[in-house]
């Protein structure tokens, strides 16, 4: 998109690996050590925070879990350096956690800082993905711009599941017996290639699409036409990342890396709208 990374950051060893040997600059560990006149200065700040205090998987403890805040890390920097626009991402639960208070939270800071604040839930279905991926985005902008905000509407086709799915995948990747004649038992698809989803009460629904990739998911959470689980390729296809991108060197990372990733069309659609409110409108003008 024409930008530069001059600062990146994750508390995952794998995710630091990955980003590195991807991109040739090595992430920096916990926000919590770093001080903010060690951060180069940018334009716009992108932060995907921990979902796990507001996901409907996790205990819902919001800001009383430390993961949760984190923002105030990403605060310290905003407050530092000043970007022209900051980007966070998070669980649609955000949006309702502690009763609205979080949210609350994270726009009255970005508020006191100076900036004007909006805030959407966006679905990876609607931005070309097979997979049901539903995340709060909350931007902050420079009020001396003068531009308007619009989101992006999305609407573009979904790749069909097909093109997503490897042809001949790993025996590893398959479920035991047992657990494929108990899914076949409960379920019946109708629809083919789909992929079946276990949700916390056992019940079972299948799609042509896949539920959301998650981190710390049971390992048979989504099973491919309910026999088997989805390679690293197709979680990282699910995500959007291209066939060029080096993955982890274990199917366990790649689980992980992928259910805390940002669906890449929707964080690109998203950072388009910023470029364009930020520079093309004031040039514009």
């Amino acid at each position: 998109m024409g930008l530069e990374c001059v600062f990146a950051c994750d508390i995952d060893q794998d995710a630091r690996n990955v980003y590195e040997r991807n991109f040739g600059l090595r992430p920096e560990g916990d926000v919590k050590d770093i001080p903010p006149a060690s951060v180069p200065g940018h334009d716009i700040l992108f932060a995907g925070l921990p979902c796990q205090p507001f996901s409907i998987i996790g205990k819902r403890q919001g800001f009383a879990d430390s993961r949760g805040n984190l923002f105030l890390e990403a605060a310290r920097i905003i407050a530092a350096k000043s970007p022209k626009i900051v980007v966070i991402e998070n669980v649609r639960q955000f949006a309702p956690a502690d009763q609205g208070r979080s949210l609350s939270c994270v726009q009255a800071t970005l508020q006191a800082l100076g900036y004007e604040v909006e805030s959407q839930v966006l679905n990876a279905l609607d931005f070309g993905l097979p997979q049901k991926r539903e995340r709060i985005l909350i931007v902050a902008r420079e009020p001396a711009s003068g531009a308007k905000w619009e989101w992006p509407r999305g609407g573009v086709k979904m790749k069909p599941l097909a093109e997503v799915l490897e042809p001949n995948p790993a025996r590893r990747h398959y479920a035991s017996a047992r657990i494929r004649r108990a899914r076949h038992a409960a379920h019946k698809a109708s629809v083919a290639p789909s992929i079946w989803h276990e949700n916390k009460g056992g019940n079972i629904s299948s799609h042509p699409w896949s539920c959301a990739l998650r981190a710390g998911a049971s390992y048979n959470y989504l099973l491919v036409n309910g026999e088997r689980r989805l390679t690293p390729r197709e979680m990282f296809r699910l995500q959007g990342f291209p066939d060029t991108f080096e993955m982890p060197d274990t199917d366990c990372a790649a689980r992980r890396l992928t259910g805390n990733a940002v669906a890449v069309p929707v964080a690109k659609a998203v950072i388009g709208k910023a470029l364009h409110a930020i520079w093309w409108t004031s040039a514009e003008r």
